[in-house]
């Protein structure tokens, strides 16, 4: 079971559900060091004070909000906590709305609302099955790493879901960004119709992340000293400036598009991909790695 992030109550009406959050994703991103070049020793990071230079511990170290640029107001934890905060351990369902009526900009990361303990159980399910059977996601209030935040329930494989909100004046107005008007021929927007429904499909589990895998390749080779792999071919790019002829492109896309799937202009073909490789070796084989690259640096000036 992953560990919890937050343990309190879904407050459902007068209905009290004991829950606890748990994170709904998980991170497969490879993390690098930052090293020294010279010995690859790891470079850590000091935190120093501005006025005296010295070097401080995590315990000397608090909170403050910068009024001005002289001016720093400090403010405890305890003062925090203190603060009149009703959804400080609860999730308050405050709403219930349409799924479709919610802007997907707005929402945040995702975590899992777990029944804590048996004296939730029935009051869990009943909030799930009223949920499924409604067609409707609730709109909740949660305290979230010292501020309040707005979030929006749903049910997924019979679990209950928490997306976290941005609140309505945290998200930027696109209207800056948007072209001005322009022409379009109508046989360009329904060949562009036409390349949307020729790559439609329903699985998007078929899409991994061929980067992270390039360079668990590359830090295999690098840890067992063999060959790099040879680097990709660049895919085509537009020259900046350059203006492209729309329907050529699009005749070009669509052909592509149907030859991926087949001359029967099925399914798309869902191939099987390699094995993952692993790109982790044992602490003992990186450190012996990390000194035979310093020993032939220093060799070699």
């Amino acid at each position: 079971m992953p560990h919890a992030l937050w343990s309190g109550a879904i407050s459902f009406g007068l209905v009290t559900i004991p829950t606890k959050i748990i994170s709904a994703t998980e991170d497969h991103s490879i993390h690098f060091r930052q090293v020294h070049l010279a010995d690859m020793g790891r470079v850590r990071t000091r935190k120093e004070c501005s006025i005296d230079g010295e070097t401080v511990t995590q315990d000397e170290i608090g909170k403050g909000y910068e009024v001005s640029k002289d001016d720093i107001v400090p403010v405890t934890d305890q003062e925090l906590d203190s603060m009149p905060l009703p959804t400080a351990k609860a999730i308050e369902i405050v709403a219930f709305i349409d799924a479709d009526s919610i802007d997907p900009i707005r929402i945040g990361d995702s975590y899992y609302l777990g029944a804590d303990g048996d004296v939730a159980k029935k009051p869990y399910t009943l909030l799930r099955e009223a949920l499924e059977r409604s067609d409707k996601v609730a709109v909740a209030k949660f305290a979230w790493h010292g501020r309040e935040r707005l979030g929006l329930l749903r049910v997924r494989e019979g679990a209950i879901v928490l997306h976290s909100m941005h609140w309505p004046d945290e998200i930027r107005s696109p209207e800056s960004l948007a072209p001005k008007p322009v022409d379009l021929d109508d046989n360009e927007i329904e060949r562009a119709v036409q390349l949307t429904e020729t790559m439609t499909t329903d699985d998007i589990t078929q899409f991994r992340d061929r980067y992270r895998d390039a360079l668990e390749e590359l830090i295999e080779a690098k840890a067992g000293d063999k060959v790099l792999p040879e680097p990709a071919e660049a895919g085509q790019q537009q020259e900046a400036g350059k203006v492209m002829d729309l329907m050529a492109a699009l005749n070009a896309s669509v052909k592509a598009a149907k030859e991926g799937r087949g001359d029967d202009g099925g399914h798309a073909t869902v191939h099987e991909m390699p094995t993952r490789k692993k790109a982790a070796k044992k602490s003992a084989t990186k450190k012996s790695t990390a000194r035979k690259t310093a020993a032939k640096r220093r060799t070699a000036s």
